[in-house]
């Protein structure tokens, strides 16, 4: 039943004077609502006994009335059950308020809570009436009382616990539902001062999740509206579950965790502007589905989107949204994110198919369909069952295209693809590309942000670097032979060299006319990466460029040579070896031009 605070001055008076004495506040028990209206309005940390006891005096007066009331309901609610409650979000507040009042919870909160709670036919007991003391510091010390932290805190099966909340005057509490402040998407909404950001911490809040957690055999702990229908099923039920209990203080360490993390990245980056590496961060992840198995079927696998502040609008891959076709993979996540980073470098309208996270095609041109054509060609053979992405809309005459285009090897096997991506679909275009294939994975993506860290797991630690961001505009292609690439050789070795740059080391590609010819990847040697390539190439490599991730550490009787006699017209390579004039002389015999671009590009 809900605390009747309607009695007299009188009668509350009486049942101050001897609540402290009553054997019935040991079986009081409390149900926590603490309520998160305005940043101004808030709750930080713990009072001190001394502030707890006092009686009297001007910052008393205007609470000594619901002092008493709070007394008498203390004195005569011998095994009620009460309940405390603080939301920022306030989503489905009604249904638990009355779901608790039905269960017979009276129900403790403060100012907007306590007001929606009141609208929506809840009877609530104001904070204040509780700790007897009034909120102030522009509601910055509020809850954080001895009075509500006691009753959370004690453990029922300590007999001089309950001793003390006895001798004081304090009932317990049995379920505490918080959540915080909106911290993380007030400091990502845009341009916000300091001063509003830290008025946007929550103080309070993260202090009564962690002391209810902490004391999760006694007490229930919610922070997710999500909750809300299994706390009520299972106040409902007879039997003490105390892992549903263990899961609930995990998820609100869990929620803590989240929130500080998010606090301590912005306060790292308004403090040292510039310098990305802190001594210590927290990665905040949030479970976004389990996978079927990982690399390979005996291994477990999930997915988790990244909720750190630095990616607030990063999008790509990890926010894409699937239109059609089976569950993503673990490798399906990886291929995808390869094709994608790749296929967003380009301005021009540009398809890249992927196999294995490598770029095996990749060509620009105006119409968007040759630019398909050209991609697969580049190696249809790597292309069957790769990843196909585009940085333009899909339309019906490019869904088509895809749909019906046949192998280049037999001009008859209908290609098969795992994975199609893009920025965008016709609603003809998505339809007739679910024709295709009841598997087929159709993702919509947005392009993919820049200047984030990139994080990389070893045994026992991790990497983190900048992301490799350069485009052939960011840097200068120095000619250093004695003949100067024409321009659309220059234009060649520019997209051989974007091209390159996403393949995996030892890396080298092959290009003319914007359009990939050949590429090798992974070997241990490159003169055997650029075999690969030029095999691939075939006759069409005469004339075209060679770009290459790093230097070569050899000229004569090795990659360089053999580069200029199979036919290249001109060489993109960072240069950096002792023997770099090796290679320019090399070329100068053969007549090759050869650009220095001073950037390695090593993906491994």
């Amino acid at each position: 039943m809900p605390l009747n605070l309607g009695s007299s001055p009188a009668a509350a008076a009486k049942v101050c004077a001897g609540v402290r004495a009553s054997p019935q506040h040991r079986g009081s028990r409390h149900l926590l609502l603490r309520a998160l209206d305005h940043p101004s309005r808030r709750v930080p940390s713990l009072s001190s006994s001394a502030s707890a006891g006092r009686a009297a005096g001007p910052a008393m007066a205007a609470a000594e009335a619901g002092a008493s009331v709070a007394a008498e309901a203390r004195s005569t609610a011998a095994g009620v059950k009460q309940a405390l409650i603080s939301l920022s979000d306030k989503t489905d507040l009604a249904f638990l308020g009355n779901g608790l009042q039905s269960l017979g919870f009276s129900i403790i909160s403060t100012g907007g809570t306590a007001s929606s709670l009141e609208a929506a036919g809840v009877n609530v007991t104001k904070v204040e009436q509780i700790t007897n003391f009034p909120e102030m510091l522009d509601g910055r010390v509020k809850t954080l009382h001895p009075s509500i932290h006691g009753g959370i805190l004690a453990r029922r099966d300590q007999e001089h616990h309950l001793k003390a909340l006895n001798e004081h005057g304090i009932g317990t509490f049995d379920v505490v539902v918080v959540n915080l402040y909106p911290f993380y998407s007030k400091v990502t909404s845009g341009v916000i001062s300091f001063e509003d950001g830290i008025e946007n911490i929550d103080i309070g809040g993260p202090t009564l999740i962690r002391a209810a957690a902490k004391n999760h055999k006694d007490v229930l702990v919610v922070v997710d509206h999500k909750d809300y229908p299994a706390l009520l099923e299972y106040l409902q039920g007879k039997q003490d579950d105390q892992q549903f209990r263990r899961m609930l203080a995990w998820k609100a360490f869990q929620h803590v965790a989240s929130y500080d993390s998010a606090v301590s990245e912005w306060l790292w980056k308004q403090s040292n502007k510039g310098d990305i590496f802190p001594p210590s961060f927290t990665v905040p992840l949030s479970l976004k589905s389990t996978l079927r198995y990982g690399e390979n079927p005996h291994q477990k696998a999930a997915f988790y989107g990244d909720k750190s502040l630095s990616l607030v609008n990063a999008d790509g891959i990890a926010t894409a949204i699937q239109h059609h076709g089976k569950e993503m993979s673990y490798n399906n996540y990886l291929d995808a994110d390869a094709a994608w980073n790749c296929v967003s470098e380009f301005e021009n309208p540009t398809c890249v198919v992927v196999k294995h996270t490598n770029p095996c095609g990749v060509a620009s041109r105006q119409d968007i369909l040759e630019a398909y054509r050209l991609a697969v060609k580049g190696d249809p053979v790597s292309a069957f069952g790769g990843i196909v992405a585009f940085n333009t809309t899909i339309d019906e005459d490019l869904a088509k295209e895809i749909r019906e285009f046949r192998s280049p090897t037999d001009g008859q096997t209908r290609m098969f693809y795992e994975i199609v991506d893009a920025p965008g679909y016709t609603e003809k275009g998505l339809e007739i590309l679910k024709g295709k294939s009841k598997t087929l994975r159709i993702l919509e993506a947005k392009r993919s942000g820049k200047g984030m860290l990139s994080l990389r797991q070893v045994s026992g630690g991790w990497l983190a670097q900048e992301s490799d961001d350069l485009t052939p505009e960011d840097i200068t292609f120095t000619t250093v032979s004695e003949r100067a690439p024409q321009d659309n050789e220059l234009s060649d070795a520019k997209f051989a060299w974007l091209c390159v740059k996403h393949v995996k080391s030892n890396a080298i590609v092959i290009a003319k006319n914007n359009c990939m010819l050949g590429m090798g990847s992974g070997q241990p040697n490159r003169r055997e990466s650029l075999r690969i390539a030029f095999r691939k190439a075939g006759e069409e490599a005469k004339g075209a460029a060679l770009a290459s991730d790093a230097f070569f550490p050899f000229a004569w009787n090795d990659a360089v040579e053999e580069a200029c006699q199979n036919g290249i017209g001109v060489i993109a390579e960072p240069s950096g070896s002792i023997r770099d004039s090796d290679a320019v002389d090399c070329c100068n015999k053969y007549g090759v031009s050869l650009l220095f671009t001073g950037v390695r590009h090593f993906r491994h």
